[in-house]
Parts: C-alpha cells; sequence; structure tokens
C-alpha cells in the first residue's frame, strides 16, 4: 500500500506542479478532470445513500463553473451558479410533483453540496492560479504544504504513534486510523514544507508560512467531511482511480479548501507583503 501511494505520489505531483507552471489549458484541463471524476463519484455515493443526483446536471455545472472561474473577465460565474441552482431546484420540484420519490428537498439538497463544492469551491484552482503577479507559485505552494500535511500525518501515524510517540485517536468514528499525533505532525510538515517552498519561490516569508498554518490545520476538515459521507454510504474509498489513494474525491478533499483558504489570504493579506 506505502509503495503504490509513494509511485502515485511521485507522479502526480510533479505533474501537477508543471501544469500550475505552465497555466493556459495545460492547467485547465487536468484540474477540471480531477474535479469532474469527482463529481462523478459524489453522484455514486449520494446514489448508494438513496439520493437522486442526475449527472447530466451535476457535471455540466461542475464544468461550466470552472470554465467561469478560469475566465473571469467573461463574468459568468453569478449567472451559472444561479441557474445552476435554480435548474436543481426545478428538477426536484418534477420529482416530486410526479411522485418518484418523497425525498426531492434532501435530493436537491445533495445536488447543491456537489455543485458548490466541486464547482464553486474547486473553481479557486483557478482563482488562485489567476492572482497576479504570483498565483502560480502561491498554488505550488498550496499544493505542497497540503501533500506534505498529508505525506507528514501518515508518516508519524503509522510508524511514530503508539511507539516513540502515544496514540490518541483524532476522530474515532469518522476515520479511525487518523490519530492526534498524526495531525501536529501534519501540521508542522505543511508548515514547514510551506516555508521552504516560499524560499525557493521567492514569496513573503511570514504570510506564506500562515498559509501553510492554516492549510495544514484546516485542510483535515475537508478530509473529514468526504470520509463522513463514505461511512454513511458504507464506502472504503470514493474511487479507485489513484492505486493505493483511492478515488479523486478522497485525493481532492483536503485540496480544494487549501487552495481556497491560500486564496482569500493572499487575496487580502498579500497587499500587505510587497
Amino acid at each position: 500500500m506505502f509503495t503504490q501511494r509513494l509511485i502515485v505520489a511521485l507522479i502526480v505531483g510533479p505533474v501537477m506542479l508543471a501544469a500550475t507552471y505552465l497555466g493556459g489549458w495545460y492547467y485547465f484541463i487536468p484540474v477540471s478532470f480531477l474535479m469532474l471524476v469527482a463529481g462523478w463519484e459524489y453522484a455514486n455515493m449520494m446514489r448508494a445513500l438513496n439520493h437522486k443526483l442526475p449527472l447530466w446536471l451535476l457535471l455540466p455545472a461542475i464544468a461550466l463553473l470552472l470554465f467561469a472561474a478560469w475566465q473571469p473577465e467573461l463574468n459568468l460565474l453569478n449567472v451559472v451558479l444561479f441557474l445552476s441552482l435554480f435548474a436543481g431546484l426545478i428538477y426536484s420540484l418534477t420529482l416530486f410533483e410526479r411522485g418518484v420519490t418523497y425525498d426531492a428537498a434532501l435530493d436537491w439538497f445533495a445536488l447543491v453540496v456537489g455543485i458548490m463544492l466541486l464547482g464553486w469551491v474547486g473553481g479557486h484552482f483557478f482563482l488562485l492560479r489567476g492572482l497576479s503577479p504570483q498565483g502560480w507559485q502561491w498554488t505550488a505552494l498550496a499544493l505542497v504544504s497540503i501533500w506534505s500535511a498529508d505525506v507528514a500525518a501518515y508518516m508519524v501515524g503509522k510508524w511514530l504513534a503508539g511507539t516513540v510517540l502515544g496514540r490518541h485517536a483524532l476522530s474515532p468514528r469518522l476515520s479511525p486510523k487518523k490519530t492526534v499525533e498524526g495531525y501536529v505532525g501534519g501540521i508542522i510538515g505543511g508548515t514547514a514544507a510551506a516555508l521552504i517552498a516560499a524560499s525557493i519561490l521567492d514569496l513573503p516569508l511570514p504570510l506564506a508560512g500562515l498559509a501553510g498554518l492554516l492549510v495544514s490545520v484546516f485542510g483535515l476538515f475537508g478530509d473529514l467531511s468526504i470520509s463522513m459521507l463514505k461511512r454513511e454510504a458504507g464506502l472504503k474509498d470514493s474511487g479507485k482511480i489513484f492505486p493505493g489513494h483511492g478515488g479523486a474525491l478522497d485525493r481532492s478533499d483536503s485540496l480544494i479548501w487549501a487552495i481556497a483558504i491560500v486564496y482569500y489570504l493572499v487575496l487580502f493579506l498579500g497587499p500587505l507583503f510587497p
């Protein structure tokens, strides 16, 4: 399992960083593919929970929101979001009126969450990359920081917790294997990686350190949110696209929130660190 995780990480990581540097279609295509596959997996989980989630509505909505975030000068984001949510409402009302389901409200809510999570929050991949003048550098830092936090948490939790360190369950119901020791190790690893990346990418160290800290602390909640869905759906992984890692949703659960955190941090505090 560890060997598989390592091989996939050594392949996917450099590819994503290269795409981040190149930008344009080289960045839009892999990120959009990841979000759309995650959308497919999300729909499958919702179906396992007996929610009716139309792929013909979910996936186009995600794709259009991602495109709108990629091309902000077109001013499409708000109108696409409005039309997506409204179309979902009409679909759910139709299901209820026809007697297809009497959980139409929950079906609508499930659809809204999928659209917002993978389309709107996922769109921050492009909002952060598009920030001037160091968008690609901050995006790379966010990627490196959350990946490093994940690796450090895994290594500490697997090899140090219970031996060199103690073992205290972090969230026994949502993710039984996670430990407090691993979480702390992830925070240290993610913050340190952000500082190292900042020194290489010529980013302000105080802001980069804060970004790494926040990403490492709060990225966990994205992970646990998908763990909650998987537990309720009775699934171990959201998919199998990444051997040893699970599905696209498993790999992007913390990442999409990390990207959004760094975006707003740089947007509002960036001017203070010229």
